[in-house]
This record gives C-alpha cells, structure tokens and sequence, in this order.
C-alpha cells in the first residue's frame, strides 16, 4: 500500500516505508497502517504471555505512542520493522507491569510527616552545593551530559537512554560511570 510520502526502495518491506513515513512527515495513513497490520499482533503476543486483555491493549496504546515518538529512530539496516516495533512493545509491557508493582506509599508513615524547617543557612548551603554540581555537570563532556540528563533527570531506564541515541547499552553505562566518577573525585560520595 503507498502512504502519502514516497520513500526509496532501501527498505526491506512496506511496514520500514510506514515507518520512514511516520518518522519523516508524521504521515498518519502510515501510522494507521502500523497500527492495523500490527496492533492485534501485538494484542496477541501479550495474551499469550499472560497479560489480561485490558493490560494488553494498554501495551498497544502505549507502544504506538512511543513509535509515534521514536519513528527517527528507526534504522532498517539494523532491524527489521517488526522486531523494533515488538521491541517497543516489549519494553511497554514490562515498564507497565513494573510500574503496576510499585507499592502504594503508606502517607500515615512517619516517613511523610513534615520536619522541623531547616535555618536559612543550611538552605543556602545546599543551594550552594546544588548550583557547584549543576556547574560541573555542565562543564562535563557533551556525551557524558546527555546520559545524565535522560538517564537521571528524565528518569528513563538505561536500555532507552541507549535506543534513543542510537548507541550500545554498553557505551551508556560507561558514560554513566566516567561522569559519576569525575564527580566524586570534584565533590566527595553524593
């Protein structure tokens, strides 16, 4: 079937078009064509891996928003449609039966109660310190940055940080712990 962008014949099948399409022009015929000829698939596989029929369509929702998001990430040299969009799936599948697990906080816990206010110095010290770090982590390479800023401060787990810039697991752990490691040797354990 021919989407509303022509894209070359590099590709190995019609669903890598799709997806070139979405990534492209956010062509919505090829995003609705990704969704028919894979959400049922997607559907099924998580039934058959004992999720109920609700969980599984919320993979689905899930899923098609983050290939929405991530179509530019796609590299049909590296994968096929199908495996990278199953992928995808995957990874929703196990980030919403994590986040299903998580326990409830018990706000009756003492944990929660407000603590005596901190004196004006103590604030302003750790303003201090917060504003050194931030300082620092800005004066780090641009590689070791980016990691930190998606691995921590957008708090995604290591294997997306990894897919989202197209390099190994590996290489994101690495940055991860050079970065950590010239903060220490600046600041002490944070």
């Amino acid at each position: 079937m021919e989407v509303g962008l022509k894209v070359e014949s590099v590709y190995r099948d019609e669903q890598s078009r799709w997806i070139v399409a979405v990534a492209e022009s956010r062509d919505k015929k090829a995003f609705k064509q990704l969704f028919n000829h894979f959400a049922p698939r997607i559907k099924g596989f998580c039934q058959n891996n004992g999720s109920t029929s609700d969980r599984a369509e919320e993979v689905v929702q899930e899923a098609f928003v983050n290939i929405w998001r991530k179509a530019n990430l796609f590299d049909p040299k590296k994968a096929s449609a199908g495996a990278w969009i199953f992928a995808i799936a995957r990874n929703a599948r196990i980030d919403l039966i994590r986040k299903e697990n998580r326990p409830e906080a018990d706000t009756t816990d003492p944990f929660f109660e407000q603590n005596e206010p901190e004196s004006p110095l103590a604030v302003l010290e750790a303003e201090r310190k917060s504003k050194l770090l931030r300082d620092f982590v800005r004066d780090l390479p641009a590689e070791q940055q980016q990691v930190l800023k998606l691995a921590f401060f957008e708090e995604k787990p290591h294997s997306e940080v990894a897919e989202e810039l197209g390099i190994p697991l590996g290489t994101v752990k690495s940055r991860i712990r050079l970065a950590f490691k010239r903060i220490r040797s600046e600041f002490g354990e944070i």
